[in-house]
């Protein structure tokens, strides 16, 4: 996989929704899954066909997620078909029954590269009520052994919310308990079952991602954030303060900044540009419909009507999500647009125009700043 990716003609990372299906009943769920499938789901030759059009697109990274994929009976055929063709495959299932330790192997079988679970607190009464089913936090703290037994590395992702925003030292205390190779911490986007009052504050999520990026200094396990891409403008704030600190050199920090490069290249192959919904990113819904991401619901095409290549690279939507140069408000005037950009999915959530400035952002651009110092 080339570091060079050229996002206006392939993303970075596909998720594809294989179901809608899943036993939990979890508060923010964007899927409002159901507890039974889809007939109008993709099939299993559909699939193939996906995945080779997806693996034609400079190999991606491929994710499966839901509902539940475990609901789908195929799902270790289509893991194993996309292995075979040399595709990097994670899955997100939901800690039901369904992970069985059968189903375990299986995924090691097939050579899945990462397996990822859901852990929103630190305890049983924390994330069960989270996840809107009692039982939920052992079983995952039980599978993430069994994963562990058969070598799997695991990835926690955790949504942060006004529920749990007062356990996130235990919750990091508990990822690095648990062996886990990555944190990816999500930042709640109102949408399906997600609710704007579920949601912290501006200033919450400033602060956040300061105390995520002294963490990140101190802890084995890698962090990564999903809808914070203004996490992205508070690292780079502070690399730059240490570095004057030290009398070093910040130009290189500058020059990321003006080529939407995070510079956060590691062993996880993690992008080298910052990804945003649209940007490097894709999602694919159970029946094929095309999303920029699973929380901006503005349909882009169907791949059962028209190639994915062709809607990634072609669609409107996608083209204007894909130029900060267009972005609206602050977000449009930021020195930092090109690295971040702001959360898409936020600014559609919150706004109904997902080209406006993302609105949990509690920065101020310094060409306002500029602007407002010379009106006085």
């Amino acid at each position: 996989m080339a570091f060079n990716r050229d996002f206006d003609k392939d993303p970075f990372i596909v998720i594809w929704e294989l179901t809608r299906a899943c036993q939990l009943k979890c508060l923010h769920c964007r899927a409002e899954a159901q507890y039974r499938r889809d007939p109008r789901e993709l099939s299993f030759e559909e699939g193939k066909a996906l995945i080779d059009q997806i693996y034609e697109m400079d190999n991606p990274m491929l994710v499966f997620t839901g509902g539940d994929p475990l609901m789908r009976e195929d799902v270790f055929d289509i893991a194993e078909y996309a292995v075979k063709k040399g595709v990097r495959v994670s899955m997100t299932p939901s800690a039901t029954p369904n992970v069985t330790k059968e189903a375990i192997e299986k995924a090691k079988n097939v050579g899945l590269s990462r397996w990822a679970f859901s852990l929103d607190g630190p305890n049983a009464k924390v994330h069960d009520h989270f996840r809107g089913t009692s039982g939920s936090f052992d079983l995952t703290i039980e599978r993430i052994k069994y994963l562990h037994e058969l070598e799997i590395p695991v990835q926690i992702n955790t949504v942060i919310s006004r529920y749990n925003i007062d356990y996130l030292d235990e919750m990091a205390e508990l990822v690095d308990k648990l062996d886990c190779v990555l944190w990816s911490v999500f930042f709640l986007v109102p949408t399906g079952r997600g609710q704007e009052s579920d949601m912290i504050s501006p200033v919450e999520h400033e602060k956040v991602f300061i105390w995520l990026y002294e963490l990140s200094k101190k802890v084995k396990f890698d962090i990564k954030t999903t809808a914070a891409q203004h996490y992205r403008r508070v690292v780079i704030q502070h690399k730059k303060r240490e570095e004057k600190a030290q009398n070093k050199d910040i130009q290189y920090l500058d020059a990321l900044t003006q080529q939407g490069l995070t510079g956060s290249i590691d062993g996880l192959g993690r992008a080298p540009k910052g990804v945003n919904d649209g940007n490097g990113f894709v999602f694919i819904s159970h029946i094929g419909d095309v999303y920029p991401s699973g929380l901006l619901p503005v349909k882009a095409g169907n791949v059962r009507e028209q190639p994915l290549a062709e809607i990634y690279r072609e669609s409107p939507i996608f083209k204007d999500l894909r130029n900060p140069d267009k972005y609206k408000g602050k977000c449009g005037v930021c020195e930092f647009r090109n690295v971040c950009g702001g959360s898409r999915s936020r600014a559609y959530a919150m706004t109904g125009d997902y080209m406006e400035s993302e609105p949990y952002c509690v920065y101020i651009p310094m060409a306002l700043r500029k602007k407002e110092s010379s009106a006085q």
